[in-house]
């Protein structure tokens, strides 16, 4: 089992950054991929960005490529989502997530979730 506990969501201006934090417990952190999904009221839960077990391969959708910055501390166990030139459209709750296996790109190959965090980005 692995506990995730996400925080740092906010409200925050058009053009403002937010830095999530998660923090995982139980079982040994290192072992997991790690991505960031998240859902607008109404849509789908969508792969923001991940990062493979040691922190060398990243992915990033298009939605957050050249803003989005996801970092791990396996020290510390835990991942992190930096977030600069937010937009409105990045409203959304977001969760983080582990994935034990070999992929990471899809909501189905993840085992654990966290309860979420609000980032709410206004005009």
């Amino acid at each position: 089992q692995v506990q995730l506990v996400e925080s740092g969501g906010g409200l925050v201006q058009a053009g403002g950054s937010l830095r999530l934090s998660c923090a995982a417990s139980g079982r040994a952190f290192n072992y997991y991929a790690m991505g960031w999904f998240r859902q607008a009221p109404g849509k789908d839960r969508d792969l923001v960005a991940a990062i493979n077990y040691n922190g060398g391969t990243t992915y990033y959708a298009d939605s957050g490529k050249g803003r989005f910055t996801i970092s791990r501390d396996n020290a510390k166990n835990t991942v992190y989502l930096q977030m600069n030139s937010l937009k409105p459209e990045d409203t959304a709750v977001y969760y983080c997530a582990a994935a034990g296996g070999s992929s990471y790109f899809t909501a189905e190959a993840y085992d654990y979730w966290g309860q979420g965090t609000q980032v709410t980005v206004s005009s």
